[in-house]
């Protein structure tokens, strides 16, 4: 029964109980009539007078009386009598007996007067048992529907038995959809889970050489890498009894819960060993111990010290494997990352441009392209894409060729999905031309010294068209290089710095706006990352901070700083130095090339946008461009 039937059914109760006591109390007052034409008429509906009982028997002296019905077991009667004020007419009139007393009687047989006793009409007994048994059986009802209806609330008293039991899915064969074949970009990973499967399918090929099945395995990786697809790829391939559950679903306010949920969800694993048990962002329930202010002695610790114990402690588990994922290893127990727990930690990272591309290919077999569109071209064009924000991509390019009317997903609709997904949504184009020149002399700038200077990331798109809270954009194709040098982080500074020093050098230092902020907090941030972390300055290859990983309470609140205030002030000094220099050799290269500039804020300003290879191509006719130290990537 629905919610809505439930519902009805609650407000229909209490008004049917009402008309059932209403039906009762009229039942009881009713009065039938016999067949005469003479007694059709009721006590209720025929005396349109009262008389008293006194007066009644007066009337009955004088002769004025000539019928009488009595009703109600001689407590009402209805009397004909004549007025003579009325021409002698027949009037009704109603009394209202004290009993009926047999000196009544005699009065009426003496006096001729035709007198007829009606007695209360009685309900077969079947209405009237069923009368009588309406109201329990509709109390009774209602009751278990709201037992019912409560018992499917958190906390109901349906539930009270059911704290204690697991909340994960079950599936004898889970039938995800997801084979390894659909999941692409990630291959290392790929191969440690295959192994995986194997050994649910043919434990032989490695417990005959002395190998034992892994119990754990924990996919650690950013979001949107495919940690759960992943999940679902190892579920449909095992052909195995898989469990799978959230981490939160451990968790409760009241305390044991969560551990009596790990021992049920144990107890059920091993009935149907072997078999896999998925658990996603395990950190709700996995972090560590003692990191609380006031004690350790909680619920979530409880059940941490619960699954630490059914993973590997006294009867142990075996034919069971856990997976599970998380984005933050950091705060992970150590005694849940230990072998014997998870024995395998894979790291499940954002894919590389052979990664992207077989990644792309996946997400666009439902998709129409055109010819020209290349795979291979927007997998160079999106680096540090996850698998989640290309299959983003393809659907919001889908999106706006829906939009457009038009058959299949082109170039522009990729670029423009690539642009909102990383700077946001298209704002309207700027109408002002002193503000236009502005943002274009600035953008201009970024361009220009990205160009010019050899390690600089290569240019890929400058635009006038405001996207989110920029007013306009450059677009640059980074390195996807693991290791950078320091050149190119030099240049990287530069590059940011190239929209402030061209606002310095066009319209003077009392002029430049606040468009700059982003890239400064981007320049102090690279500046002292080269200092504290690289030991790229003056105070030579000395680790002076540690990892700016997020603060975890408990462990990190109250952690000492290493760094003398000394120290302290040469690392800003340091930062400082570094800046300035950056910014006089910016300024220095706008100012040489104060011609080029204005010619391509011209273009810019009459365009809107700009790909790379048109910019280059004009930054060419006015000077040389070094040679990048890798190829450019098309646009």
């Amino acid at each position: 029964m629905n919610q809505r039937w439930r519902l009805l059914i609650l407000w229909l109760l209490p008004i049917g109980m009402v008309f059932f006591l209403t039906w009762q109390f009229i039942g009881t007052k009713q009065v039938s009539s016999v067949d005469s034409p003479r007694n059709q008429i009721t006590p209720r509906n025929t005396a349109v007078a009262r008389v008293s009982y006194g007066r009644f028997l007066d009337y009955i002296e004088a002769g004025r009386v000539t019928a009488v019905d009595i009703y109600d077991d001689g407590r009402n009667a209805v009397v004909e009598a004549i007025d003579p004020d009325l021409d002698n007419r027949v009037q009704k009139l109603r009394v209202d007996l004290p009993e009926l007393a047999p000196e009544l009687i005699n009065s009426l047989k003496e006096e001729g007067i035709s007198f007829d006793i009606h007695p209360p009409r009685k309900a077969p007994p079947g209405i009237g048992l069923l009368g009588n048994l309406l109201f329990p059986l509709l109390l009774i009802g209602g009751l278990i529907l709201l037992a019912r209806r409560s018992s499917n609330m958190p906390g109901g008293p349906g539930q009270a038995m059911q704290f204690g039991k697991t909340k994960a899915r079950f599936a004898m064969e889970a039938e995800t959809g997801v084979m390894f074949d659909d999941v692409a970009g990630v291959s290392e990973a790929k191969q440690d889970l295959e192994e995986v499967v194997t050994f649910l399918k043919q434990p032989e090929k490695f417990t005959s050489v002395g190998a034992e099945i892994p119990k754990g395995v924990l996919l650690i990786g950013p979001p949107g890498t495919g940690k759960t697809l992943l999940a679902k790829a190892i579920a449909g391939e095992a052909g195995v009894p898989f469990f799978s559950l959230s981490g939160s679903e451990f968790v409760e306010m009241f305390v044991g819960v969560g551990a009596s949920r790990v021992r049920d969800l144990f107890k059920r694993a091993k009935e149907n060993s072997p078999c896999l048990i998925f658990i996603d962002e395990i950190d709700a329930v996995g972090r560590q111990r003692g990191a609380g202010i006031g004690g350790g002695n909680d619920e979530r610790e409880q059940t941490l010290n619960q699954l630490l114990t059914e993973m590997d402690g006294f009867e142990g588990n075996s034919g069971i494997i856990i997976i599970a994922a998380t984005n933050r290893p950091d705060v992970l127990d150590s005694a849940l990352m230990r072998p014997g727990r998870f024995d395998r930690q894979v790291s499940v990272d954002a894919p590389d441009i052979k990664g992207r591309l077989s990644i792309l290919e996946v997400h666009a077999r439902n998709k129409k392209l055109e010819e020209s569109l290349s795979l291979e071209s927007i997998a160079r064009r999106t680096p540090g894409f996850t698998g989640a924000d290309l299959a983003n991509l393809l659907n919001e390019a889908a999106i706006l060729t829906a939009r457009r009317r038009k058959t299949a997903i082109g170039l522009s609709e990729v670029d423009d999905a690539v642009d909102r997904i990383i700077a946001g949504m298209e704002g309207q184009p700027l109408t002002d031309g002193k503000s236009k020149r502005l943002v274009a002399y600035h953008e201009v700038g970024h361009a220009l010294i990205g160009t010019l200077i050899k390690s600089h990331d290569p240019v890929q798109k400058v635009t006038l068209i405001p996207r989110g809270q920029a007013k306009g954009l450059t677009w640059f194709s980074p390195d996807e290089e693991m290791l950078i040098s320091r050149s190119q982080l030099k240049a990287r500074i530069m590059g940011a710095l190239g929209g402030r020093a061209a606002e310095d050098v066009i319209f003077g230092r009392s002029e430049v706006t606040t468009g700059a902020g982003g890239d400064i907090q981007q320049v102090a941030s690279m500046a002292r990352q080269m200092v504290t972390k690289f030991g790229m300055s003056e105070l030579g290859p000395v680790s002076l901070e540690g990892d700016s990983q997020e603060v975890f309470l408990g462990r990190d609140l109250m952690t000492r700083n290493d760094i003398s205030d000394s120290i302290a002030r040469q690392i800003d000094e340091q930062v400082r130095i570094m800046v300035k220099k950056c910014y006089i050799e910016t300024v220095e290269i706008i100012r040489q090339n104060r011609e080029l500039i204005d010619r391509l804020v011209e273009l810019l300003v009459e365009k809107e946008t700009m790909d790379g290879e048109e910019f280059r191509s004009v930054v060419s006719k006015f000077t040389s461009i070094p040679d990048k130290e890798r190829s450019i990537l098309p646009c």
